[in-house]
């Protein structure tokens, strides 16, 4: 018997995104039939980060760490993630979101 082999995943790091333009990305995306199955959409929102752990001397709110958002395929789906890669750069520039790196697994 053959196991499915496992997932891969596109993950986008998404430094200085705040959260309400973060929840408007999330319902872009969920709604673009671009990220339907098989792909599987993971979000982890940017969070405050703790107040020991900012810059001395910031007078502004509170900093929040990174967001980050990771499709996931597994590898016969590996055109359509590279699609949706894509459609979701497009999304995130509508908010003028800068993203600051991009993983992607070996072929």
């Amino acid at each position: 018997m053959t196991t499915p082999s496992a997932p891969d995943g596109i993950r986008f790091a998404l430094e200085g995104i705040d959260e309400i333009t973060f929840a408007k990305v999330l319902r872009d995306l969920m709604k673009d039939p671009a990220f339907a199955r098989p792909l599987q959409v993971q979000a982890e929102p940017p969070r405050p980060q703790l107040p020991g752990l900012q810059p001395s001397g910031s007078v502004t709110g509170a900093a929040l760490s990174g967001a980050v958002l990771t499709l996931v395929f597994r590898p016969g789906d590996r055109q359509t993630a590279l699609d949706a890669m894509q459609r979701l750069k497009t999304i995130l520039l509508r908010y003028g979101v800068q993203i600051d790196s991009i993983w992607t697994p070996e072929e």
